[in-house]
């Protein structure tokens, strides 16, 4: 759990802190890199690090992932630039690619099939808790110290982590020889890199200029495939997309990624600029997720082991879907409505990520369990880059088409958003018919984004829906590894 927290804390804690470190560094061009940055590596190094685990065990690897991850937020302390920033959030990523996958994996390891989901669901909690401790951590550290700190609060979690794991952790693991697969690595890295980045920059740089990451991107993939086919040790075993559950399952997680991105990058874009509420009222609003998520996946690890995976599978899907729904319709009551239009979403979420984890978990063999708990994760972290770059780019696009046809010659663009968002931003527009402008065209390309979202949620529904049923009553009990 503190592995856990380490990981979860880690987003929501610097993107509090990123004004005040873009004001101190410059730089503003590369804000978004410093996140796009750590999400690259993150994805790219998690399937990696999960088939590492299934070879030499958890606790190694684990270690070793802690340590690249401390050392990458000791150095993004030390950052004199933006630059330097970025790049060493890319080592912090390589090191959280290991982190986060594997305390899950360990979960599988460590309890029997009827504690599985009830602990999964103690872990899915410590997000809820991030979310609220790492915006007022965030504040509090950039108005009280150097924003250094936000990076340097991870050393002691993590030795201390470390320390805990090097004591406790006992795993009784065969060793063998293992010829690892650096090529199928290479090309996944650069596969997924290429999408990543294409998705990210294709509504600046426009489809054309990314048009040769994407063909990189299928090239890469292809080659992959066969490479993973004909490797002793493939980094992803191509036999568990095989497997329906898997393969359902993380189509699942790959479209409530999209969902889940849209509903916390765009909602509070919505309450503060449409609706010109606080950022706190903004908050808030998500708040409903968070609580919503902890606590349906407590409730998901109970009802597991009695009703298997279908019926709870299926009644989160509902719910995401329903939630979606809500809030492209209560959008503009605030957020009064909004809030238990996103707890509904939370408690989808919630159902479902418990749900698949530890079905998933259930299903493979422990020489399986770290790479098919990996592929899960990796699901999410695609779903949220593409729906980040997705929704954006949408956003954008429709904001400036509306600015084309309803303020024509005026001058302003979609980056005079910003002055809705914060009112002191230098440049605002000062005629009262501009902001107006703005705010509608804003109202208008966020309803579009929402139902965006909606129509996420609605496919994450469907393939939840046709997940097939897993009772842990037909499962023969597994002993605990450690």
């Amino acid at each position: 759990m503190l592995a856990m927290f380490l990981s979860a804390i880690e987003g929501t804690i610097v993107a509090t802190a990123m004004p005040s470190i873009a004001a101190r560094l410059g730089g503003v061009s590369l804000y978004g890199w410093v996140f796009s940055s750590y999400l690259l590596m993150q994805a790219g190094t998690t399937p990696i690090f999960g088939k590492l685990s299934d070879l030499f065990g958890r606790k190694h690897v684990f270690i070793i992932g802690i340590v690249i991850f401390l050392a990458g937020s000791v150095l993004c302390g030390f950052a004199r630039s933006m630059e330097m920033l970025v790049f060493f959030r890319l080592l912090q990523g390589i090191g959280a690619g290991a982190v986060q996958p594997i305390t899950v994996t360990l979960v599988g390891d460590l309890y029997s099939l009827q504690e599985r989901g009830r602990v999964q669901g103690y872990m899915a909690s410590v997000w809820g808790v991030s979310s609220i401790v790492g915006p007022l951590a965030g504040g509090i550290v950039v108005e009280r110290a150097s924003w250094a700190w936000i990076f340097w609060l991870n050393v002691p979690v993590g030795l201390l982590t470390i320390g805990m794991i090097a004591l406790y952790l006992h795993e009784d693991v065969e060793r063998k020889k293992a010829r690892i697969d650096y090529l199928g690595a290479a090309l996944l890295l650069l596969g997924l890199s290429s999408l990543l980045l294409a998705l990210t920059e294709a509504a600046e740089w426009g489809f054309l200029r990314v048009l040769p990451l994407f063909a990189l991107f299928v090239g890469a993939g292809v080659a992959f495939v066969r490479q993973e086919r004909r490797a002793a040790e493939p980094v992803v075993q191509m036999e568990l997309w095989r497997n329906p559950l898997i393969a359902l399952a993380n189509a699942a997680t790959l479209m409530a990624g999209l969902a889940m991105i849209g509903l916390i990058s765009f909602v509070p874009t919505f309450v503060q600029g449409v609706q010109g509420r606080s950022a706190l009222a903004a908050g808030l609003t998500l708040a409903g997720m968070t609580l919503g998520w902890p606590i349906a996946s407590v409730i998901a690890g109970r009802l597991f082991v009695r009703l298997g995976v279908r019926p709870i599978a299926r009644t989160g899907g509902v719910a995401v879907c329903i939630g979606g729904l809500l809030v492209v319709l209560v959008a503009e009551a605030g957020p009064i409505l909004l809030a238990p239009a996103t707890f509904v979403m939370g408690v989808g979420f919630g159902l479902l990520n418990t749900t698949f984890i530890v079905a998933i978990q259930t299903s493979v063999a422990w020489t399986q369990r770290g790479a098919a708990t990996a592929a899960n994760m990796l699901m999410r972290l695609v779903g949220n880059a593409a729906g980040a770059a997705v929704f954006g780019g949408l956003l954008n696009l429709h904001m400036a088409r509306y600015l084309r046809e309803h303020a024509p010659g005026s001058g302003l663009t979609v980056d005079n958003v910003q002055s809705l968002l914060n009112p002191g931003t230098p440049g605002s527009p000062a005629s009262p018919p501009f902001a107006s402008v703005l705010q509608a065209g804003l109202s208008e390309s966020l309803h579009l984004v929402f139902w965006g979202v909606f129509a996420a949620a609605a496919a994450t529904m469907i393939a939840a829906w046709l997940v097939p049923d897993l009772h842990p009553a037909k499962v023969p009990e597994e002993a605990p590894v450690a």
